[in-house]
Order: structure tokens, then sequence, then C-alpha cells
């Protein structure tokens, strides 16, 4: 906190300066790229319409409308697809984006994007020439080559293997399927999770069956039970003198040999154990993969590498809403083997032209190719329980312009600064920006934000009484 008050003082360092040197080179590099390869640097509006279907909005009221208000901009989407309705074939633009949303190390709710659209293109095409992009980025700022093709694998195999749509790939420790094997085991806990549609799937802690305490083993379920509500986490340590577990004595000899055999765990490993929904099933083990990574030293932090992850699923099931969700953003094309199954309403199984680019675990970019049929959009926004009206109102002056010709186009959004703070190696996204908030959203340099005056409040015709009951 002390760093963020007198952040003019925190630039002097050594180290702050290097980074502030390294963005500078990062955004040179990147616009140089994209001016080599024809696109157009073009600015589109901070104070734009709030839409749903995202993060929550930043609300500017207007004071020459009154009762009426502006948002704050969470990407230029709407605006980069209209530039491609526009005949502006390459687009890319260094944008800032707001979100006002909870904080993490890696998130911010003003943060630098690179934005780039393309018209008349497949997604192979822009998934191209965005390694090329990645690469001389990385090249620059890194001074190391990342001179190959950069793998890709499938949203699903990401969260069967990894628990996570953006898997560091740098250590193993892959989540193992036990689902079939606790079906009809003796285990209730288990066997009533799957009779419910769920899954039970298990990680393997390499040689820490000594090392790992009861205390510790609480510890890690604490962690587990902290992603999407997990129930619990069970644990069989495989020790020189056999199987030590609480859950041992609810198998047979021959289902806890098939465990063993299907976890491929070794004499002095942990399995650790969770069943309930996939999605909390992926999560709760997805961050104890991470957890075993970094505290095991499985991770080489020297080390650094991309991933693809596509085909990810254009819906997903808000259990707090009870309705669905377009995953990306409803802009998002569906893939055309899967078109018929949008059509009849299955929508957990509809897959996207979707692709997310990962540096060491990190989620760095990500876009898609777009939606450019007006019927097919009209038909998302229904799927996604928007009337026609809301549709209409929220969104009609984007649909209004498909009808007059839309090419077929796709794009992508870099984070810069978590991208930068990952090549970086650095802990925290506001070690690569110049002048960054705090976790509540703080500015403790400026005190922002801050009450202002009720005169000001009144020329927005908002109640100023609310500054007076302020505790």
């Amino acid at each position: 906190n002390i760093r963020l008050k007198y952040r003019y003082l925190d630039l002097r360092r050594n180290h702050m300066a290097r980074n502030l040197k390294m963005r500078h080179k990062m955004i040179m590099s990147i616009r140089n790229y994209m001016d080599e390869k024809g696109f157009l640097d073009v600015d589109t509006p901070i104070l734009t319409k709030s839409t749903p279907e995202g993060a929550r909005d930043f609300l500017v009221p207007s004071r020459t409308n009154p009762g009426d208000f502006y948002a704050l901009p969470q990407s230029p989407q709407l605006f980069k697809q209209l530039l491609m309705i526009s005949g502006v074939e390459k687009y890319f633009q260094i944008a800032k984006c707001f979100r006002d949303e909870d904080l993490r190390a890696d998130r911010q709710p003003e943060f630098t994007q690179l934005d780039i659209e393309m018209s008349f293109i497949e997604q192979k095409d822009i998934m191209n020439e965005i390694e090329g992009l990645a690469k001389r980025v990385f090249k620059n700022v890194t001074e190391e080559s990342a001179e190959y093709d950069f793998p890709r694998m499938p949203y699903a195999e990401a969260m069967e293997r990894f628990g996570s749509d953006k898997p560091d790939t740098r250590f193993g420790v892959e989540l193992k399927d036990l689902t079939d094997i606790m079906a009809t085991c003796g285990f209730k806990g288990f066997q009533s999770a799957v009779e419910a549609g769920g899954v039970v799937k298990a990680v393997v802690a390499p040689g820490v069956a000594e090392q790992f305490s009861r205390k510790i083993l609480t510890e890690y379920e604490d962690y587990a039970k902290t992603y999407f509500g997990a129930k619990g986490m069970a644990w069989i340590k495989i020790t020189e003198e056999g199987v030590n577990s609480p859950i041992a004595k609810f198998f047979t000899e021959e289902e806890m040999a098939a465990i063993i055999s299907r976890t491929e765990a070794k004499v002095g490993d942990v399995i650790m154990i969770v069943a309930d929904r996939a999605k909390v099933v992926y999560g709760a083990l997805g961050a104890v993969r991470l957890k075993l990574g970094k505290e095991l030293g499985l991770i080489d932090n020297d080390e650094f590498k991309f991933l693809w992850i596509v085909d990810f699923p254009m819906f997903e099931y808000d259990e707090e809403e009870q309705r669905y969700k377009a995953q990306h953003h409803p802009f998002t094309s569906i893939k055309e083997e899967d078109m018929q199954l949008f059509l009849d309403g299955e929508m957990d199984a509809v897959r996207t032209n979707s692709y997310d680019l990962v540096l060491n675990g990190s989620e760095i970019g990500g876009g898609s190719i777009r939606i450019f049929n007006p019927e097919i959009q009209s038909k998302v926004f229904e799927k996604l329980g928007l009337s026609k009206e809301e549709a209409q109102d929220k969104f009609g002056f984007f649909v209004d312009a498909f009808k007059y010709g839309a090419p077929p186009h796709g794009g992508l959004a870099f984070g810069i600064d978590r991208w930068l703070m990952v090549m970086l190696k650095e802990q925290s996204i506001r070690d690569v920006i110049p002048f960054p908030k705090t976790n509540k959203g703080q500015c403790l340099m400026t005190e922002a934000p801050s009450k202002v005056d009720d005169k000001q409040l009144e020329e927005l015709y908002l109640d100023s009484t609310y500054n007076s009951e302020i505790v």
C-alpha cells in the first residue's frame, strides 16, 4: 500500500523502471507488427451503451440526458464488428477497457487490451496470424525464442485432463477419471454423486505420503472446498506397508487395485479424490493440481509454454439466475457440425469457433469467429432468454447494421497487462501497470474513488442525500 501511495517514487526503482521500459518495448513491437501486416489502428468510444451478457458495467450518468447513463466499454467488441461491416478489413487498437468486478492478482478494474479483428478469414487464418505476433512480442520482451507451432487442445480435453480451460502444461499431475469404478463401489458419497449425474476424479500428489500429515491433507481439502462449493476431498496414501486411508474400508481389494491402476499411483504417492458435478470437480481438482505444482516444486519457472484452447461451449448454465448465458459472448459463431444441436435446443452440447491463447497457465488472449448472419444472431438472443423487444433495446443498432451485409469475420483480444506479467515472471499485474488500483479498486495515490460535491450530483440529477447518509 505504501508503494502504491507513493507510486511516483516506487517507479524510480530499477525493477519498476525496467518493467516500464519492457511495457514500452512490448507496445512498440505490437504496433510495428500490425502495421507491417496491413492492420489499421482505429479508436472507438469510451462512453457507450450498457449491454448485458458480460461482467458488470461501470456506469456514467449523463447531465444532458437526465436519467440516462453511459457505460464504460468492457471491450470494443461491437464497434470492431461494425468496423468490419464498414469495410475496414484488418483492424487493431490498443484500448482501455473497464469491468466492475471482484479483483485478483491478475485482474484490475481498468486494463489495456490489444483488440484485433479481420474480415474474410477462417479460424486457422487468424490463429496463424496471432501466433506470428505472439512470437515476435515474446522474442522482443524476453529475448527468448518460441519458434514452434503452438499446440492446440479442445476445451473438453483441457477440462478432463487439467480441470482448467487455461492449463499450465509445464508439469503433469493430470486428472484421472474414476467415475465408472465408483458407480458401484461401497462408498455411498461417491456412489450417490455418480447416480446424480456427477463425476469422480483424482489427482496424484507424487512422493509425499510421509510428508503429508492429516493436518496438511485437511488444509488441501479446505482449499478444494473454496472452489464452486466442493463438499470435500478424500485421500488415499500408498505406503510400503500398504494403503492408508479413512475410506479404504469401503472398497474391495479389486476396487482399490482398480483405483491405484487407473491413477498410476506408486508407493509414496497420495491420491486425492473429489466427487460432485463436473464443474465442481474440475474447479476443485484443477486448483489443487496447481497448488501441488507450486508447493512441490514441479513447475520449471524458467520455461515458457504457449497453448491454444479451442472449441469452447457456446452456453453455460447459471445456477443462480436459472438460465443459460453465453460463455464467451453472444456474437460467437457456432461450429457448423453443431448447428443442428443449437436449433434443437441441446444447449450443453453446442461448441463454437473460438480460441484462447494460454501461456504458463494464464489466459493471455482469446477470441472467435463471429456470427454474421442476422437470423442466427437473433436466434442466439432468443436462446439466451432475451425477448425481441429486449434484444432490440440492447443490441438493435448492432443487428440492424447486419442487414446491410456483413463479411465473414473474426478477431481476438490480448490482455496486455497479464501477458506482460507472465513474460516478466511477475506475481502481480500491478507491477506492470504504471498507476494501478488496489484489490478494492482504489487509487491510493490520488485517493480515488472519492465523494463529490452535492452540486455535482444535482447537475447529474442524482439524489444528493446519499452523500450525507454514507457512514
